[in-house]
């Protein structure tokens, strides 16, 4: 009974079109101030340990990194790398773009990061070399997802804050999925490509991937860097990200000079001003799962699942269902904050690795982004192609279908995610 009427509350706050961090919030405290005798001095301690956490530092790091990253010129720069090293196949800028984003989301943790970074100078230059602009802003869309499954991940650091599960362990196991994902949509767009015979760019000379390689270079060191320092040891997740940011700061105002030093407090502000809005959302999830716990519902649906005997492959694909419909109306941050507390002791009930689950909530978060109504990464590329959601809704099938039957395999494959955490000797 408590449980409908908190799920109730929240949704009716949600459908008036209130953001969800106050309607998480306003949910919980009215439950507890109305039918609960939970002492305030309780909801306040849990709201401090709750966030309380060294893993949340992570998040405002990484997005500081992405931001200097993306006003820096590594996006550019990684965009010419990939044009020399693939520009020539079938799909030219297209394959590119693919590429460039997964090597940028290698370095931003953000998907819509990626979308701007990459998208704002890759798709004026495929419409000009004569690609369709609905073909380049498929590709983009969906491969600025990548920025949420390929390491680090801001998504991935929400999960283990929700769950208590290892930030690292989550961005080696997202390392082979992430690859595998950006081959498919390679693949995809490489076949459209050469069934309606678009343009494709003169094969790059040795000395032109060579120079375009050493001038991308101090940005593709940072994957380097984050990575390699997280599996040897020598910092943790959050420490990387504090790294990264330093980093990202040094090459682009010292290196590439591409932003000028009067530019770092407006940035050093969007930062603080994302920062601030995430972790808002984390302060009333955290609430929210307080009162959600405290009311045993996790637990009871737990048990009324194992009840039903539903199985891990029934119990899987509902959680898939559940979290693409919930990617209707809500975006990933909150999408896992909510629910991974409501999921998790279930999947752990049923004996489902914590890591591989974590992934495959990452991936549904993916898919969530780039299908209407409030896909966050179609909103972003409208706003830089200028076409409308229903149009971009249309122009992302192709790979939108192809992101769906990657969730299939992510899902009921494992080993796709837990492969190299074990090889590691992370696991």
């Amino acid at each position: 009974m408590n449980a409908a009427i908190i799920f109730g509350l929240l949704l009716a706050l949600m459908l008036t079109g209130m953001p969800i961090s106050i309607s998480l919030g306003l949910t919980v405290l009215t439950f507890l101030f109305t039918m609960t005798h939970v002492p305030i001095e309780a909801v306040a301690l849990k709201l401090f340990t709750g966030i309380e956490k060294f893993e949340i530092m992570a998040i405002p790091f990484f997005i500081l990194a992405g931001n200097f990253l993306t006003h820096g010129g590594v996006a550019k720069r990684m965009i010419n790398f990939a044009t020399a090293m693939i520009g020539h196949w079938h799909g030219g800028l297209g394959l590119a773009g693919v590429m460039a984003c997964a090597l940028f989301a290698a370095v931003s943790g953000s998907s819509p990061a990626t979308v701007v970074a990459i998208g704002s100078i890759l798709l004026p230059a495929m419409v000009k070399q004569g690609f369709p602009q609905r073909f380049g802003a498929g590709v983009i869309t969906t491969s600025g997802a990548l920025g949420i499954l390929i390491p680090p991940s801001i998504v991935m650091v929400m999960y283990a804050v929700a769950t208590n599960s290892s930030v690292g362990q989550l961005f080696m196991a997202g390392v082979i999925p992430g690859l595998i994902l950006a081959t498919m949509l390679g693949l995809t767009t490489f076949w459209r490509a050469w069934k309606n015979n678009y343009p494709r760019c003169p094969e790059a000379s040795f000395k032109e991937k060579l120079t375009s390689f050493k001038d991308a270079i101090w940005g593709l060191a940072l994957i380097i860097i984050v990575i390699g320092g997280i599996y040897t040891g020598i910092f943790t997740p959050t420490e990387a990200a504090a790294m990264s940011a330093v980093y990202a700061f040094v090459i682009a105002i010292f290196v590439y000079k591409d932003m000028p030093l009067s530019q770092v407090p407006k940035i050093l502000l969007n930062s603080a001003n994302m920062s601030a809005m995430l972790l808002y959302i984390i302060t009333n999830a955290v609430l929210f799962s307080f009162v959600l716990a405290n009311e045993n519902i996790p637990h009871a649906i737990a048990d009324w699942i194992v009840e039903k005997d539903l199985g891990v492959i029934a119990f899987l694909l509902v959680v898939n269902l559940l979290l693409l419909m919930a990617g209707n109306f809500m975006e990933p941050s909150s999408i896992v904050l909510i629910m991974a507390p409501i999921l998790f002791p279930v999947a752990m009930k049923l004996g489902i690795d914590p890591i591989h689950f974590g992934i495959m909530m990452v991936v549904n978060m993916e898919v969530g982004m780039c299908h209407p109504p409030v896909g966050l990464n179609l909103y972003v590329a409208s706003g830089i192609t200028k076409m409308g959601i229903t149009e971009l809704t249309v122009a992302v099938m192709p790979w939108l279908l192809t992101m769906l039957v990657f969730l299939v395999m992510i899902t009921y494959i494992p080993e796709i995610s837990l492969w190299l955490p074990k090889m590691l000797g992370m696991m």
